[in-house]
């Protein structure tokens, strides 16, 4: 029970914050309103002046409400008009300090409007400080001329407990407003880096597929006339590979649809698949030798996904740029990274089956730098070229 109790507790500001500000003024209006007429309380107001009451005879009573709920009822607009609020329940309280009405709580609302419009106001805000504080000053000048026994340095000890609850609020307003722009960096940082993963997974899906397709493409163009019985192959391998390519294509659509779930682990590829793109490039005619080493454990989802990401990209490479050219793809697997090794012996046109728009390979360095990997690739000195991929990762057991 004590636990709970403790819980229960804390939770209790931040249900008060997820309240509107225009329930939360009210609250407080009608606490410090009740307060107000609690007499064990009444010696909590801020005072300055120190007159004697002044006589109202039969009319005190119905003066000393008016003055009340002058002073607390204006505390119901604090944050939406903060100024008001201030000049308003600071106004009554100036006409009760010069008339010398007795202590009350009520007197608080000045501290509150006053915190109100340091946190609150927005435009102006040099120029109504200025204007308060030559309020102040014409009301020190008229409780001085009407008789109090207070000093300057006592009116200056008062404004200054002013000019600190106002910094307070201003600071508060400060920091909020720091705080909202944090926020709002943050996620644009984040829609950013989602925008980018959302374009490199698109880029390795389309491109990949979309080149195995031209290749078939062009084979099957090749075999209608010279091979018509082969052809037939060919054009079932550009139906594979389309099917391919859709159904990763929905998976990443699912995240962008606002009404879709993102993608699982049992849609994402994974290293499983990775025998999928070995046997696609081999349909589009380019030799591929594929060999894993190391045991099969289970890994990270994004681990797996950024395996057969590079892989992919590595082969679409060679289909494009090296075609026909023998492919080795070597796959070790560690027990603290996944390390991946694509060689092509050497490109045999120069001019690719499709246009590069030089995403892919700085799309992958991206990847993998994100998983603290790491991925090198560049021409050996036989002609031939290399990528190399270094994946960091745990095992899920």
């Amino acid at each position: 029970m004590p636990f709970g109790n403790a819980s229960a507790l804390r939770s209790i500001p931040a249900r008060w914050r997820s309240f509107p500000l225009s329930t939360r003024d009210f609250a407080l209006t009608v606490v410090v309103s009740s307060l107000a007429f609690v007499p064990t309380v009444s010696h909590l107001g801020p005072e300055i002046g120190d007159l004697p009451s002044s006589r109202l005879g039969d009319a005190a009573a119905m003066a000393d409400v008016a003055l009340t709920l002058g002073m607390c009822l204006p505390l119901a607009l604090r944050s939406r008009r903060p100024a008001v609020c201030l000049v308003t329940s600071g106004g009554v309280w100036a006409v009760g300090q010069v008339l010398g009405r007795p202590e009350t709580f009520a007197k608080v609302a000045l501290l509150l409007a006053v915190y109100a419009a340091g946190a609150h106001l927005a435009r102006s805000r040099r120029a109504f400080a200025a204007a308060v504080t030559a309020g102040y000053l014409l009301l020190a000048v008229v409780l001085h001329g009407r008789g109090s026994p207070q000093r300057f340095l006592d009116f200056l000890a008062f404004y200054l407990v002013l000019v600190v609850i106002w910094l307070t609020g201003a600071g508060v307003r400060r920091w909020r407003a720091e705080e909202a722009e944090h926020r709002r960096l943050a996620a644009e940082v984040a829609s950013s880096a989602e925008r980018a993963r959302i374009a490199r997974d698109l880029h390795d899906v389309v491109t990949h597929h979309v080149t195995a397709m031209v290749v078939q493409a062009d084979a099957a163009q090749f075999l209608l006339t010279s091979m018509p019985d082969r052809a037939a192959d060919g054009l079932t391998a550009i139906s594979e590979t389309g099917r391919r390519a859709l159904t990763e294509l929905r998976a990443l659509l699912d995240t962008l649809e606002a009404t879709g779930e993102p993608t699982t682990p049992n849609r994402a590829p994974t290293m499983g698949r990775i025998c999928d793109l070995v046997e696609q490039a081999r349909l589009t005619g380019q030799p591929v030798d594929w060999t894993e080493q190391g045991p099969q454990t289970p890994l990270p989802v994004d681990v797996e996904l950024a395996a057969y990401r590079v892989v992919q990209e590595a082969l679409t490479n060679a289909i494009k740029y090296a075609t026909g050219r023998p492919t080795t793809v070597v796959v070790r697997t560690e027990e603290d990274a996944i390390e991946i090794e694509i060689t092509t012996a050497g490109p045999s046109t120069t001019t690719p089956v499709s246009p590069s728009g030089g995403r892919g390979l700085a799309g992958m360095r991206e990847r993998l730098r994100l998983l603290d990997g790491d991925l090198v690739s560049g021409r050996c000195p036989d002609g031939s070229f290399r990528v190399w991929a270094l994946i960091p990762s745990r095992s899920t057991e």
